[in-house]
């Protein structure tokens, strides 16, 4: 019993809740791809709706309120007629640039596209 107890705390020794959360967060279905159109520089809601295929609407809105409420990004309302708004990565969600990219890396050199059916 008593090796099974030392495995047990290995392992809840080496688990991290930060990064637990942190993979919960960017690993949500939609918020890489998200996050990788925002920081090249997509702002506006179409512009990341387009540039994402099959993304909806509704999920589009769900995952920046997300980053709105995890402090990654910001919605900037522009008073101009009609009013446009933006969002914007925070300091924080540009900080995630490496993350996406190192996995942006992985995925080029790990991971298989399925072709398209003719």
């Amino acid at each position: 019993m008593q090796r099974s107890e030392e495995r047990a705390r290995d392992y809840s020794e080496r688990f991290c809740p930060r990064y637990q959360r942190a993979v919960e967060i960017v690993g949500r279905r939609w918020s890489g791809a998200i996050l990788q159109v925002m920081l090249a520089g997509a702002t506006r809601f179409g512009e990341i709706l387009d540039a994402v295929p099959d993304l909806s609407n509704r999920m589009l809105s769900e995952r920046l309120r997300e980053f709105e409420e995890e402090g990654i990004a910001e919605r900037v309302v522009i008073p101009e007629r009609p009013v446009r708004v933006e969002y914007r990565l925070t300091e924080k969600g540009r900080a995630l640039h490496d993350v996406v990219d190192a996995l942006s890396r992985w995925s080029a050199r790990w991971i298989e596209v399925p072709e398209p059916e003719a």
